[in-house]
Formats: structure tokens, C-alpha cells, sequence
């Protein structure tokens, strides 16, 4: 049967990976403005290395440099929209999935109005968008919130930061309800326990307990998932919310009934934003494992009633990569993810960054969310990072890259067929940018390539890779054309 007509085809950005212009016209500081480069991480230490403290933070503040910190300079999206923009156009895109910089609009998160400059810098991209029939999807909370919600209030943790969030959204939806009506609210949202503070703006050496804190974080971003959702379908007629999830597929190591258990032990926790959100409510499984850790998260009756009253209208997710478990972790050799460490699964290839490549566990992951939640589904991140070289006559020739993209809209295709819904597909990134984890540009993801390395160095030109005439094909043939 193929993709339906109207597939939306595209990539996805987020602002502090590509905007820069961190410090200007009047933008705070976000969480994201004090991850550090870190080129070398060690997948047996992985959280630890990528994590901050209050003492890194506080040295952060100290200093302007954008080579140590290289989402504050990203790729200089903020002044180069236009020509980008341009470039996604010609790619024939038909949507554009781009982030809201929580600080670019509320320095701190505490202002009671929005920063003009800041809205009138998003409407002209989205000006610019529409210009080239490209229809905006937007996150609203893509690891960049507010540093100062952070300091102050340990983030997400803290009740009070709900409200604010809630300002800032409906700010979103009453300045930009001409240009956006697909909206996501919070990115990976599971990712809380994977990385506190990114994710939820958690400073780990200031929680008392800190698993207490994060699944409280969990909570209260729950909540103000659910009254924004419930805000923009009021503020914008015919809008459509969804929620965004990071799809661990997670396969037993072995036929070993231990293994298997261990294995759908840890889909119970991979599934467990998504069922709060499309369903309304906690899974039972989910409130035992709160009981015994001597978790204590306060949902009052109304929380209850606003989960069960506003659920998402559709569910979106990442997908790049998927890994095994064992009882016995000492049966398993780990690798990187995104945003994990886990079990290798020795039939699959790797990247350059050792990210499993397994093109059928995208099919896997659609078939099980869809029989899941009998909710529309959208891909908006799968891509891979490479080790991209730019020839002396400025081409990149990464057949890797398509043959990984190839492999993965066939499945995608297979899915469609056995009856999933799916409503679009964005790579994750059509551009290069400043990497999620690590802050590296050497990680490269895009259709085109940018010209700067890993502290910041280079024109910042734009060039068209091997794989950007290939998408091109593959979006106007609605995914028919994958030669």
C-alpha cells in the first residue's frame, strides 16, 4: 500500500543545537548553555561523565567561551535561517520540526511576559518556513530549559515550575497560532532518569534523594504536559498535541527465560511516560516499583483528574538504535546509545559511535506502539552519526548514510502495510550540528554539510552531501524511490 498521501517528510532540529547567539538579544542561560565538549566518554562510565555538578555550573557562568561550550555557539542557526531554510526546501520538505528556546522567550522563567525580540525571531522562521510550504511541528521543551530554574528551584523537581512552563507555552500558542498547529511538549520525556539535569534541569549533588527527585520531575512535567495540551487545543482550534518518547527497543540476549524476564522488566519502565500520557494514568507495574523503592510522589486527586481529562492526540518518538539484556550482565559486551549504555547485540553493525544499527527494530517499534496505544504515530528522530570528509571540491560522499536511511524507510514501509498509522517521518538531523550528549560536531547526522569542527572553527558554509539528491528523490516519490 505504501505511505498515504500527505506522509510528512522532513528533519528535526533543536535550538540549542543549531541557534547559538546564546548570550543576545535577550536570552538567558539555559541548561544546555553549560554542557561541556566532551569528545572522550567512556561507555562504562557514561552518566557520570556526562553529568554536571553545581560547582561545573557555577564555573559555566564565569565565562563566555563558546569552544568549551559548544551549544552556546551551535551553527549559527539564528542569523544562517534563512539560507537553511532554503536548503530544506529544496530537499522538498513538508515539514520542519524545530524547538522553542524556553530562555530566548523567558530569561529566566520567572518573567510575567515574553521577550518581543525573542518572538519576533521565531515568527520569521516560521515565516520562512511557510514561504517554502514547509508546516512547523514544534517542541516546546527540548533539554534547554531556563538555567536559573535549575539553580533555584532544582527544576522539575519543584511544583512551582509547572506554572511557569505553562506561561511560557500558552505565550507559544497565543503569539504563534497562525503558523504552528502541530505541537510536541516534552522531548524524550523518559529521559529524566537517564539524564536528570539535561532533561529536567535536576542538579544531582543538590537532591537529598535523587531518584525521589526525578520521578517527582517525571510527575510535574506530566501534568504540565497535560494542561498545555488541554491550553492549545482551546487557544488553537484544530491544533494536534503529542508526546515524545525515546524508544529503547530492548531484545532478551538469549531464549533464556531470565533473560527474557530482564528484558521485559526494563520495557515496563521504557513504556511507562507513554502509558501515563496516552492512557491517563499510572500503570499498576509502575506504582509497585515506586512502593518498593520507598518512592513517595505526591499526586493529588486533581493531578489524577487532569491526566485522565487531557491526553495526547498522537505519539512521537526517536528511534536509532536498540540493545539486549541478560540477567547475568556479565554475559554482555556494552555499547553506546542514545542516551544509555547497554547489552551489544552481536548480529547487528555499529557506528562510528558504536549505536547499534538494527533497521527492523524500527518495524518492531512501530508494530508495538501502534497495537500499544491505537494512537497515530510520527518518527521524529532517526538518523546515524558518522565520521563525515569533506573532498577538496567540497563533496561528501556518505553512501553510508543512505544505505542506513535506505534500510530503515523499507521497514518503516513494512510497518505502514501491516496497518500502523503513521503520520510522518523527520531524520534526525537533516543539517549537521552540535551533538545532544557529547557537544561534538565530528558526530555528523546531516543531508548537508557544515563547515566547523569540534571547537568552533571553520566558514560555517553550507554543503550538499551525496545523501541530500537522495532524499530529495526519496520525498517526492512519497518513499517509492529508494534507489
Amino acid at each position: 500500500m505504501g505511505l498515504k498521501k500527505g506522509f510528512l517528510w522532513g528533519g528535526a532540529i533543536a535550538a540549542n543545537q543549531v541557534e547559538g547567539a546564546w548570550n543576545i538579544d535577550g536570552k538567558g542561560p539555559s541548561v544546555a548553555d553549560v554542557a561541556t565538549y566532551k569528545p572522550n566518554v567512556d561507555v562504562k562510565d557514561y552518566k557520570k561523565q556526562v553529568g554536571v555538578t553545581s560547582e561545573s555550573i557555577d564555573k559555566a557562568l564565569h565565562t563566555k567561551d563558546t569552544e568549551y561550550y559548544p551549544k552556546r555557539r551551535g551553527i549559527d542557526f539564528y542569523h544562517r535561517y534563512p539560507e537553511d531554510i532554503k536548503l530544506f526546501g529544496e530537499l522538498g520538505f513538508k515539514t520542519l520540526r524545530i524547538s522553542i528556546a524556553w530562555s530566548r522567550l523567558f530569561p529566566t522563567g520567572e518573567e510575567k511576559e515574553a521577550n518581543p525580540l525573542g518572538i519576533k525571531f521565531y515568527k520569521k522562521v516560521f515565516h520562512e518556513m511557510h514561504k517554502y510550504n514547509i508546516e512547523p511541528l514544534v517542541t516546546l521543551s527540548h533539554y534547554e530549559m531556563p538555567l536559573y530554574l535549575a539553580i533555584k528551584y532544582n527544576g522539575w523537581s519543584d511544583r512551582r515550575v509547572i506554572s511557569m512552563f505553562r506561561r511560557f507555552c500558552d505565550s507559544c500558542f497565543y503569539e504563534f497560532k497562525d503558523d504552528v498547529k502541530y505541537w510536541l511538549t516534552f522531548n524524550e520525556i523518559d529521559s529524566v532518569t537517564r539524564h536528570p539535569f539535561t532533561s529536567a534541569g535536576i542538579i544531582p549533588d543538590e537532591s537529598e534523594n535523587l531518584l525521589q527527585d526525578e520521578y517527582q520531575a517525571f510527575h510535574h512535567q506530566f501534568v504540565a504536559s497535560a494542561l498545555v495540551t488541554k491550553d492549545c487545543h482551546k487557544i488553537i482550534p484544530g491544533s494536534k498535541v503529542g508526546c515524545m518518547l525515546t524508544k529503547l527497543t530492548d531484545y532478551p540476549n538469549s531464549s533464556d527465560p531470565r533473560d527474557v524476564l530482564t528484558s521485559f522488566n526494563k520495557n515496563v519502565m521504557n513504556y511507562f511516560a507513554g502509558d501515563v500520557q496516552v492512557f491517563g494514568e499510572y500503570p499498576p507495574l509502575v506504582l509497585n516499583f515506586f512502593k518498593k523503592n520507598n518512592l513517595h510522589i505526591e499526586i493529588t486527586d486533581k493531578d489524577r483528574q487532569i491526566l485522565r481529562n487531557n491526553t495526547v492526540d498522537f505519539v512521537s518518538f526517536s528511534y536509532y538504535m536498540s540493545t539486549v539484556s541478560s540477567y547475568d550482565k556479565g554475559n554482555l559486551e556494552l555499547t553506546a546509545g542514545n542516551t544509555i549504555v547497554g547489552g551489544k547485540n552481536p548480529h547487528l553493525k555499529t557506528t562510528d559511535w558504536g549505536w547499534t544499527v538494527d533497521p527492523i527494530g524500527l518495524r518492531i517499534s512501530l508494530l508495538e506502539l501502534y497495537d500499544r496505544y491505537h494512537k497515530p504515530l510520527f518518527i521524529v528522530e532517526n538518523g546515524m552519526g558518522a565520521k563525515d570528509t569533506l573532498t577538496d571540491d567540497k563533496k561528501v560522499h556518505d553512501d553510508y548514510r543512505i544505505d542506513y536511511f535506505r534500510e530503515h524507510f523499507r521497514e518503516m514501509i513494512k510497518a505502514v502495510d501491516a496497518g500502523v498509522d503513521l503520520m510522518g517521518y523527520t531524520s534526525w538531523a537533516p543539517i549537521d550540528l552540535v551533538s545532544a550528549s557529547t557537544s561534538q560536531m565530528s558526530k555528523r547526522y546531516g543531508f548537508i554539510y557544515v563547515d566547523e569542527d569540534d571547537l568552533g572553527k571553520g566558514t560555517l558554509n553550507r554543503y550538499k552531501k551525496d545523501s541530500f539528491d537522495w532524499y530529495q528523490k526519496v520525498i517526492a516519490s512519497n518513499g517509492k524511490n529508494l534507489d
